[in-house]
């Protein structure tokens, strides 16, 4: 057993390709992919102004939005027209449109009235940036009411007043909603094709089929599995506290279990998976394209109630969706094993299931036809 497990990482060392799989990619992946969502605030986008009004209120209005930090005033337009030929363009994501009459609702109490119009080809840009007009507006709303209050007396406190606070996405970044989750395909793929590759090599290189003893084949596990837990801490540990992601809200001990179920039926349907394969390349050939498939399936980005039913039983045959559900859930949203005890069964379920497989595949010597 001790003999296999140091076979592995000697393999490992010799087969470049595999090194890049098994150890550079977690590396290289946390180094560029976070690398796109590292503004994912979004600040200063531009934004035209219309002001047919042309009042105290309307320029008390614009002062305000050119203190958001959501939205930039790039142009002071004369029409509406030239305001969406600047959207149009791209030179604007979003308008402010003041009609005529606005300060004159706005000294009688009534209600003003201004457009908001955004690009709808920069979604996150115009809508956020709407969102700062949004505050402006609302700030000039607060404004108005004390100056009305100091002739008609203070106004009754609202009944009700909202007070937002995002729970597991404190900044409401993609990135963050995003990676967590990411970071774990990305664990069970390194393993997946890096396991699939070396077997497919000796297989090469030998010219016949692999048969190995329960003890060498616990020994690739074992090794394999310490890989695995190393990925999973250099992305809990390190990567996430890097990029300031949500992290650390179960105990340390519920991570740890959720770690070791996850890498356990990874590296079990990895060896059952590895079995298959003759050649060195077919792997990356048919695997390398499943990674964006596998995580829509977890329930991350889409909803498991909105996708079909036999999708979504069928997902469930594959590590990456239980995992991502139980250390998404444990390590961002402060759950517990208890509470994903489904998603935990699951994966010991798995690891029986592909373990009983790459057992028989591999003590039993079963192999493919050659390739052709």
């Amino acid at each position: 057993m001790w003999a296999a497990f140091q076979a592995l990482f000697a393999a490992i060392r010799a087969d470049r390709a595999a090194a890049l799989l098994l150890l550079m990619s977690p590396v290289i992946y946390a180094g560029f992919y976070p690398s796109a969502y590292t503004d994912e605030v979004v600040s200063r986008a531009p934004v035209v102004v219309v002001d047919h009004d042309r009042t105290a209120a309307s320029r008390n209005l614009i002062i305000k939005v050119s203190g958001a930090q959501q939205a930039e005033i790039v142009a002071y337009l004369p029409a509406a027209a030239e305001a969406e030929n600047w959207m149009a363009d791209g030179r604007a994501v979003a308008a402010l449109i003041i009609p005529r009459g606005f300060g004159e609702e706005i000294a009688r109490g009534t209600a003003g009235t201004v457009l908001l119009t955004g690009h709808g080809g920069y979604l996150l840009r115009a809508s956020s940036a709407l969102g700062g007009i949004g505050v402006a507006l609302g700030q000039t709303g607060r404004d108005a009411a004390r100056e009305q209050a100091r002739a008609a007396g203070p106004p009754a406190p609202p009944a009700l007043m909202l007070i937002p606070r995002p729970l597991f996405n404190t900044r409401e970044g993609y990135g963050a909603a995003v990676f967590p989750g990411v970071a774990f395909v990305i664990i069970h793929q390194s393993l997946l094709l890096g396991l699939a590759l070396l077997a497919g090599t000796a297989r090469e290189q030998m010219g016949r089929g692999l048969r190995l003893t329960g003890a060498q084949l616990a020994g690739i596990a074992l090794a394999a599995g310490v890989i695995g837990m190393l990925e999973v801490g250099w992305f809990v540990g390190m990567v996430f506290w890097w990029h300031d992601y949500p992290r650390a809200a179960a105990p340390l001990l519920d991570v740890v279990m959720g770690a070791i179920l996850f890498v356990a039926a990874t590296v079990a349907a990895a060896l059952a998976l590895a079995s298959l394969f003759k050649t060195r390349e077919r792997p990356l050939q048919l695997l390398l394209a499943v990674s964006l498939p596998l995580f829509f399936l977890a329930g991350l980005s889409w909803p498991a109630e909105a996708t079909p039913t036999l999708l979504v039983i069928a997902a469930r045959l594959f590590p990456t969706s239980s995992g991502l559900e139980m250390m998404v859930g444990l390590n961002q949203m402060g759950g517990s094993l208890k509470d994903y005890w489904p998603a935990a069964l699951n994966l010991g379920l798995l690891t029986l299931l592909f373990g009983t497989v790459a057992t028989w595949r591999w003590v039993s010597g079963k192999d493919v036809p050659p390739a052709s």
